[in-house]
């Protein structure tokens, strides 16, 4: 199957309602929300929970009071200073590395996993979704975006659906690279500001590493004209289509209100717009 993935240099570009769009415009689709630090692509598809499952990656050091001889040598090991006067560990504080759990003499420290996240399978109108949301303060989110893509891969070949769009993280960080790896296309949705312009310098760069290609929407390019016409020319330059220009309505905000993708909310110049650059999407 393929796969579509929608990033951006850095958050609020809209890439979001671009992927719910393209959901309710596609055939024979999967869908996957990988931004898990702030997931919210199941606010615009109407998603009815099938599965939940945790997700245990993160370890955390715990020490048995009742076995501790209180030696300090975890307190002196601990360069994370994780360790309390009173020998608990402080989980804001331990970076789950376990040290203190090999290096304890009398065993005392247990180094177990804990939940850091949860990720979730939901039918909706358009198609199945697998989607996740990573804990407050808990890391490994690119492991997490793997484990959300191969399962709507499984999910694909299964269902003998031909393609799996996904709705990426924002910036160019390691849920970045594991959402883009392997994907048939990116398309990078951009704004016509100064960050908007920097931003997607530095994501074409990622998708050229990793061998991705790539397209560039402009989101409310009447905003600024000037800027759209440097991202035009910049574009060029690297050689990288620029499929489409949508202006700003205030009709995607209705339709984030009413929990619909845009297309379907309205029948405006924004949702010809993005007709036509799913169109032009395909044609790749």
């Amino acid at each position: 199957m393929k796969e579509i993935t929608v990033i951006s240099g850095k958050g609020g570009t809209g890439k979001t309602s671009f992927a719910g769009s393209f959901a309710a415009l596609s055939n024979n689709a999967v869908f996957t929300d990988c931004d898990v630090d702030a997931a919210n692509l199941s606010l615009i598809m109407r998603p009815v929970l099938q599965e939940t499952h945790e997700f245990k990656v993160s370890r955390e050091a715990f020490i048995r009071e009742e076995q501790c001889s209180r030696c300090g040598l975890c307190r002196e090991l601990c360069r994370f200073g994780a360790i309390t006067e009173d020998f608990r560990v402080n989980p804001l504080f331990c970076e789950g590395c376990g040290f203190c759990y090999h290096a304890c003499p009398e065993k005392a420290i247990d180094f177990a996993e804990v939940v850091s996240g949860k990720w979730f399978i939901s039918h909706t109108p358009y198609g199945p979704l697998v989607h996740a949301r990573l804990g407050v303060a808990e890391e490994n989110s690119g492991k997490l975006v793997t484990l959300v893509r191969n399962r709507a891969k499984e999910i694909a070949q299964d269902e003998r659906r031909s393609c799996i769009i996904t709705d990426g993280p924002p910036g160019i960080g390691c849920p970045v690279i594991a959402s883009l790896s392997g994907a048939s296309v990116a398309l990078v949705v951009t704004e016509p500001t100064l960050s908007g312009v920097h931003d997607l310098e530095r994501v074409l760069a990622v998708c050229r590493h990793f061998g991705v290609p790539a397209l560039v929407c402009i989101n409310r390019c009447d905003l600024d004209e000037e800027n759209t016409r440097e991202i035009e020319k910049y574009c060029q330059g690297q050689s990288v289509p620029v499929v489409g220009k949508v202006p700003f309505d205030r009709v995607v905000t209705e339709a984030l209100v009413k929990g619909l993708p845009v297309v379907e909310y309205s029948d405006g110049t924004v949702s010809r717009k993005i007709k036509d650059i799913w169109e032009e999407i395909l044609k790749y």
